[in-house]
């Protein structure tokens, strides 16, 4: 495994290296929270079109976002059934 220390901006953005990203057909990261560890791996277009969509803003609420704390009271409404 190759590692390599990067910095992020003040805005939590980092930088992958050139080599790295060089290795993939893609500018797409899926990122991931692992108990401690951040695991970045390339978008696969091929598994993305296996999950389902939940919630379409532009389909579901005319264009219009909903807070964390909706979704999660509507989750808890459906699982309480």
């Amino acid at each position: 495994m190759t590692s390599k220390v990067v910095k992020s901006t003040v805005r939590g953005q980092i930088t992958l290296p050139k080599q790295w990203r060089g290795h993939f057909d893609t500018d797409s990261y899926i990122v991931e929270m692992h108990n401690d560890k951040l695991v970045i791996m390339p978008f696969n277009l091929e598994l993305a079109s296996q999950e389902e969509v939940l919630f379409d803003a532009d389909r579901d609420n005319d264009g219009k976002g909903i807070s964390p704390d909706d979704i999660i009271k509507t989750l808890k409404s459906i699982d309480n059934g």
